[in-house]
């Protein structure tokens, strides 16, 4: 049986380096965790528990084996804490007489309640002994065995250990969706549809060769992510970040013409008379959209009532490292059918 060594304490001694918290009375209350489900929720509900100084919820997430000698020297390491976040790694397990072992790469940030914040880093073992071999109770859920965190140098966003223990390495950090996800999230995080923020986003490789490239050059590549934001009765928006070795992660804009659409004794329902560009504007916004990557195109297709019969549609095209609006179309008329007419066409041979 393989078992991680470390040291049996998780104490935290809070140091006086860091950040200002909010004031006590400007903080929202922690959420509440308590997740046994497997062992990265575990240790987040500990941290959660620790967050709402609840203590003994806390003190229940460990086995036999105890972080302190008793409660009340538990509870007294934290005197000085106020609040802690936590980030979890790449978790690798090892089975051995009906028990699974865990081990979590573990990074903390840890505010006292001067408002100076510090890191920690380390690991936690949790076990969880095989269920069907508990026939009377009480039953043992999976609990943390032991825990060592040290203070750590690095940034909270880059202090999670690589691995635990003899481990398997964790996989490959795609560095660049991360940072795709996380503008994502803290640009439209309180506008979209919580089932759907909780999805990955589709990504898409894009080989090209520069208009520049002399022979021999290798093809450049840039990454497409779409994510879905919201989905209304018949339109469902999106937004697309991009990313190559240029530019790095941005949102894609894209670019629509300015309308002035007239119609007869000023009826929408009436007879159209003309559709005129007026000039040009951007958004970030992708309604009912779709990337085809034989084409290398992104459409869209917004529909302005539930038939379908009234709308207005984009296509942009892939070319050199970004994305060109080469057609738009608008259907204007409200007569119960689908008539288009092309406003902007740079996708039609002369």
């Amino acid at each position: 049986m393989r078992r991680a060594l470390f040291a049996a304490t998780a104490l935290l001694s809070l140091a006086t380096t860091g950040q200002t918290a909010l004031a006590a009375e400007d903080k929202p209350e922690a959420p509440y965790v308590d997740d046994r489900s497997n062992a990265e929720a575990v240790v987040r509900s500990l941290y959660s528990a620790i967050n709402r100084h609840e203590f003994a919820r806390a003190w229940g997430y460990y086995g036999d084996t105890k972080p302190a000698k008793d409660f009340d020297t538990f509870v007294k390491g934290y005197d000085g804490t106020d609040t802690v976040e936590v980030k979890t790694g790449a978790v690798s397990d090892d089975g051995a007489a009906g028990s699974i072992y865990y081990n979590v790469p573990v990074a903390i940030q840890a505010t006292d309640k001067k408002g100076e914040a510090k890191v920690f880093a380390g690991c936690y073992t949790l076990r969880q002994a095989n269920a069907q071999n508990q026939a009377a109770p009480p039953f043992d859920p999976i609990h943390i065995e032991k825990g060592a965190l040290k203070p750590s140098t690095a940034d909270f966003e880059e202090a999670v250990p690589p691995s635990c223990g003899d481990g398997p390495p964790p996989p490959k950090k795609d560095t660049a969706l991360e940072q795709a996800k996380k503008a994502f999230l803290a640009t439209y995080g309180d506008q979209c549809d919580k089932d759907l923020l909780a999805n990955e986003p589709e990504v898409f490789s894009i080989k090209y060769k520069d208009k520049n490239a002399q022979p021999g050059d290798a093809d450049k590549e840039t990454r497409l992510f779409h994510f879905s934001c919201s989905a209304a009765a018949y339109n469902e928006s999106s937004v697309y970040y991009m990313t190559d070795e240029v530019d790095g992660v941005r949102q894609l804009q894209f670019a629509e013409p300015e309308t002035d659409i007239r119609y007869e004794n000023n009826d929408s329902e009436g007879k159209l008379l003309s559709v005129t560009v007026i000039g040009f504007q951007t958004t970030g916004w992708a309604v009912n959209s779709d990337y085809d990557a034989d084409t290398h195109t992104i459409t869209t297709f917004n529909k302005w009532r539930g038939v379908g019969d009234a709308s207005d549609s984009g296509t942009y095209l892939f070319r050199n490292g970004d994305f060109s609006l080469v057609q738009y179309d608008v259907d204007a008329s409200y007569d119960g059918e689908e008539n288009p007419q092309t406003i902007v066409d740079y996708n039609t041979a002369p």
